[in-house]
């Protein structure tokens, strides 16, 4: 016979402590996502002529059906998977190739370059974008003009080109902050392994993939997860960048098309649907990639 140990009840000064947060994240996380939700199975529809009074309508799924039928959205859904595909890598290692250089000890000044690495992530996305735009630009950016001195003539903002050159500002914005995360990881790594990785005669390149690669994977895996998110979060480049270039349409991303059926063509219920769809997929790809990095990690134990 096996006795039940009794449950132990939290002390109401938990309670206390914990009830803010429980607070503001159905407010600002919860309820905005049940809001868009319910509003994406409606739609507006006015009576008569076109001079009554609109009134809500439960449309169901056509929302939906209206957003992945639209070839311009499609096309802005893939358009942010290509995205997503170039700056998840780019992100993942030039992070973790900073913070080995400041960890392997043979960088002069890692503090100031440290600072000077996560700096552009204090930069708002807006004035990083501004800056880059000017840098993008043949009449204003002194390196393309020194480049068309000597016979090379670039375009940052072609069609061909536009999507790269967003995530070159993406890049220098956030790679510092993976940077911190990944290097947080690199100090917590007991002194004693390299200790014994050095006895042993192990080559830098063998110590960090045989003990630094191993014990900050989750760090790694981590980064990558938020840049995945991130970058299905595109929409503050794009839309400083597109009074610059032609290249950069309305619907040129899903939150950019969004932005536009809500504000510009008065649709909120459509921009709902289009930003349910983009959470499906982030939701999809963040939590399909953790459970392929889980699977992977399983099979080497």
């Amino acid at each position: 016979m096996t006795v039940r140990a009794p449950r132990r009840r939290l002390p109401a000064a938990v309670w206390l402590f914990v009830l803010p947060f429980v607070v503001m994240f159905v407010l600002f996380f919860v309820a905005p996502i049940i809001y868009a939700i319910v509003q994406s199975l409606f739609a507006t529809r006015s009576s008569g002529l076109g001079f009554g009074a609109s009134t809500p309508t439960f449309v169901l799924f056509d929302n939906y059906a209206r957003a992945l039928s639209d070839p311009t959205f499609v096309e802005s859904l893939w358009r942010l998977i290509l995205f997503s595909a170039i700056l998840v890598p780019l992100m993942v290692v030039t992070a973790l190739g900073l913070a080995l250089l400041l960890d392997s000890g043979r960088a002069r000044f890692p503090r100031v370059f440290r600072v000077l690495y996560f700096a552009p992530y204090g930069v708002p996305g807006v004035v990083a974008t501004l800056l880059w735009g000017f840098l993008y630009v043949p009449a204003t950016s002194p390196v393309l003009q020194a480049l068309s001195a000597v016979g090379i003539d670039a375009d940052p903002l072609s069609g061909g080109t536009v999507l790269f050159s967003i995530a070159n500002i993406a890049l220098w914005g956030f790679a510092g902050y993976n940077m911190i995360i990944l290097m947080a990881a690199l100090d917590a790594i007991p002194s004693e392994l390299y200790e014994a990785a050095r006895i042993d005669g192990a080559s830098s390149w063998s110590t960090i993939w045989h003990i630094k690669l191993p014990l900050v994977r989750p760090s790694i895996i981590l980064v990558t997860v938020f840049t995945i998110i991130g970058t299905l979060q595109l929409f503050v480049e794009p839309l400083v960048l597109r009074p610059l270039t032609t290249a950069i349409s309305s619907t040129y991303t899903p939150n950019l098309a969004a932005y536009n059926q809500a504000f510009a063509q008065g649709n909120p219920n459509l921009a709902a649907a289009m930003a349910v769809v983009v959470a499906v997929i982030g939701f999809a790809f963040s939590f399909g990639f953790l459970r392929l990095v889980n699977r992977k990690g399983n099979r080497a134990w």
